[in-house]
């Protein structure tokens, strides 16, 4: 029975004593035969919707991933696990790259990891049409999205898939798509026939911040990361590669590890930099958004922007690359409004059509009103995507240190009624001005001078009642609609509102009190001897292979053990994380170790 085997192959690879959810049945969908679209946030399992039912089905399971870096990650974490799993990409010699297509051919390969652009190539179509084939994985999907953070145009080339292979079952998977991504994904990749799976997208273990800040940025986040992650590991986003490199040089010299990363250093510097992070704890890497994607370090405890990001699509992608092993971790921001100037500046000049700069900043619009909340942060992030969480969260800053706030309730319901006056087919700058009673040849000519709401504004200035239409967005009151130049559409969700039976209160922006020790999110450090053993056994382990120390065990692995305490190899079977080959491999070393410290 294949339910059978795929929980045997769950326990005995992977060493888990059983599904997350949603996987039970994304896994079902592959190994039956199906395809998927699968959206997960990051670190909610995304992997193994495809790896274990590479394994459970005959043939080779074919991998197409956007970065070299992400092949290598997984590809060496998987053959930590015994699993026949290879790439092919340029970083490989003729010779390796001929090694590996053999091995294809001969059926020796459960997973081979391939980019776009070899994938796409006659030779490689032609080499995986004589081999037998278990499935097809597209990772990171939001890449086929040409409105997307991460267009690869390769991407949109992958319907060849179903076309030349169409017996053969997809999987399409990202952490990041809205449902108009989501079904331009479907629709470039011949998908609307899969089975879509949208697991919701919260990470209740990540805490945010966010705050206004002109001046004083870099020393805010330097008090953050000694109050609340000394000696733990975090990435530091900047706009410019000038900035990194300001950043970096800075915090190195505030004698924290501190490491810059951007597009305008080569190609080895890069490398080593991500291989510090990687093998090395408490390294800081600073970096523009060249850095992220493929990044499966789990104990990531921060993720800090020094600027605002371009769009919450961008911000929940980088965010969600802290805390992937489940502990408490921290997204922390300090924005301007230079940073808007500068990102609406670069959209103006990109060679992008009218449309697509539309829809850009438009997204900015959701980043700015996401950072203008004085109401849970989460619940709106996660409302965007469309995924609802009912109550506050508790762990953002608006939840745990409420901001001075101003009643706006009425201006927003003079907002909603300009956009139901004028036929809810214009954008939030053409509201604005009717509200202002602007004299506008435009109004004029819509009739628009003449209805009540047109001059009804005044007591607000331009960027008040912009704030106002953007928190009506990020809330859910308004729509925008993208097929429609950005006009703004009321929604159910504000007759409330509309009614009197709601209230709407908007944040002051003011300077952030000092957070204490007591505002750590990060777990409690281990006092236990054992448990500080064991990590140094692991460090020496993964040293000698040349693989990060994550790779050999996690530290939710390491903590299992220092609790557990196991004396045989069976009871050390039972941890988590430990499957046959690990126990093989690494059984002994930390029994030894265990037995030492314990005495």
């Amino acid at each position: 029975m294949p339910e059978t085997r795929t929980l045997q192959l769950l326990h005995s690879v992977f060493g888990h004593a059983g599904f997350r959810p949603h996987q039970e049945d994304i896994v079902s969908q592959l190994v039956n035969g199906g395809d998927a679209l699968v959206i997960m946030p990051t670190g909610g399992g995304k992997s193994l919707c495809y790896q274990l039912p590479a394994l459970v089905r005959d043939g080779t399971g074919i991998v197409v991933s956007p970065l070299i870096a992400l092949m290598h990650d997984q590809v060496v974490a998987l053959k930590q696990l015994g699993v026949r799993a290879e790439y092919l990409n340029s970083s490989l010699t003729a010779e390796e790259a001929r090694r590996v297509e053999n091995a294809l051919a001969a059926g020796e390969l459960d997973l081979l990891y391939v980019a776009p652009e070899r994938l796409l190539t006659e030779r490689f179509l032609g080499l995986i049409e004589r081999a037998r084939l278990a499935l097809f994985a597209i990772d990171e999907a939001h890449c086929v999205s040409q409105w997307g953070h991460d267009f690869r145009p390769e991407y949109v080339q992958l319907s060849v898939l179903h076309e030349r292979f169409p017996s053969i079952p997809r999987i399409a998977l990202t952490a990041t798509a809205d449902a108009p991504t989501r079904a331009e994904i479907a629709q470039r990749l011949q998908l609307e026939n899969a089975r879509h799976f949208v697991t919701g997208f919260d990470r209740p273990n990540i805490r945010y911040h966010v705050r206004q800040e002109a001046s004083g940025a870099r020393e805010a986040l330097l008090r953050f990361i000694r109050d609340n992650h000394a000696g733990e590991a975090g990435i530091v986003y900047c706009l410019s590669r000038k900035r990194v490199d300001e950043v970096a040089e800075w915090l190195s010299g505030q004698d924290l590890a501190a490491l810059p990363y951007h597009a305008g250093m080569d190609a080895a510097a890069r490398r080593r930099v991500q291989e510090r992070f990687l093998n090395e704890d408490g390294v800081i890497v600073v970096a523009t958004i060249a850095f992220g994607m493929g990044i499966d370090k789990p104990d990531v405890r921060f993720v800090a922007h020094l600027n605002l990001p371009k769009s919450l699509e961008a911000y929940y992608q980088e965010t969600g690359r802290a805390g992937r092993d489940g502990n408490p971790a921290d997204a922390w921001m300090r924005y301007s409004l230079s940073d808007v100037i500068q990102l609406k500046r670069m959209m103006d000049e990109s060679e992008a059509d009218e449309a697509h700069r539309r829809i850009e900043r438009q997204k900015l619009d959701a980043m700015l009103g996401y950072c203008e909340l004085s109401s849970c942060r989460r619940q709106s992030l996660l409302g965007y995507f469309g995924d609802a969480l009912p109550a506050p969260c508790g762990n953002c800053d608006n939840c745990l240190d409420p901001p001075q706030s101003w009643d706006a309730t009425e201006a927003a319901r003079k907002a909603l009624s300009c956009a139901h006056r004028t036929g809810q087919r214009f954008g939030a700058n053409y509201l604005v001005d009717v509200l202002l009673g602007k004299e506008d040849e435009r109004i004029r000519r819509f009739g628009h001078d003449a209805i009540s709401t047109f001059g009804i504004g005044q007591d607000l200035s331009a960027n008040d009642w912009r704030t106002v239409f953007r928190q009506l967005v990020a809330r859910g009151y308004l729509v925008a609609d993208h097929d429609n130049y950005g006009a703004l559409r009321m929604t159910p969700t504000c007759r409330p509102l509309l009614r009197g039976e709601e209230s709407m209160l908007l944040a002051r922006q003011v300077a952030q009190p000092k957070r204490g020790k007591k505002g750590r999110t990060r777990p409690a450090a281990s006092d236990d001897p054992l448990f500080e053993a064991l990590r140094e056994r692991r460090r020496e382990l993964a040293k000698e292979q040349g693989v990060p120390p994550y790779v050999v065990f996690h530290d939710s692995t390491l903590a299992a053990m220092a609790a557990l305490r196991p004396q045989t190899l069976e009871a050390f079977a039972d941890l988590p994380g430990v499957g046959e080959r690990k126990l093989q491999t690494y059984g002994p070393a930390f029994l030894e170790v265990i037995r030492k410290t314990t005495g």
